[in-house]
């Protein structure tokens, strides 16, 4: 008999796995507990106020975002207005849709940081058909 037998290195094993960094993230569900949409890919929330956010370099432009309360946690995000021109059809207490940008493992993408998130609807209406020219903004 060894000086281990195969059932103390697995115990050993459980034991020591508590020191990785990546398995205790996995395990604990960090990424759950510090998500606003708490899992889902989409949630509603109600516009706040109009922002800007400034790009980071080497670009120097002002990015259009807004404040969103959301509806089902009433955790504030700030998201991204995608679109020309996209920040005149949205106003202040709209309903809006909102969804992941889709950066690298749930970050920020490209130049815009800590943005997250962009918005798809306004009332219920497609925000991408409001700034083609398509549809109208249509009232609550």
């Amino acid at each position: 008999m060894g000086i281990m037998s195969g059932r103390n290195v697995s115990e050993n094993r459980k034991k020591f796995r508590w020191n990785s960094k990546r398995w205790k993230k996995r395990v604990l569900d960090y990424h759950i507990k510090a998500d606003p949409l708490e899992g889902s890919s989409q949630a509603k929330g109600i516009v706040l106020e109009k922002v800007e956010k400034e790009a980071r370099q080497p670009n120097s432009a002002m990015r259009k975002c807004a404040k969103v309360q959301l509806i089902k946690n009433a955790k504030p995000v700030i998201v991204f207005l995608p679109g020309n021109l996209a920040q005149k059809f949205v106003d202040e207490h709209d309903e809006v849709l909102i969804e992941r940008i889709g950066g690298k493992m749930g970050r920020s993408k490209g130049d815009m940081g800590g943005i997250r998130f962009q918005v798809i609807q306004v009332n219920d209406q497609p925000l991408r058909e409001l700034v083609h020219g398509k549809i109208e903004k249509g009232r609550r």
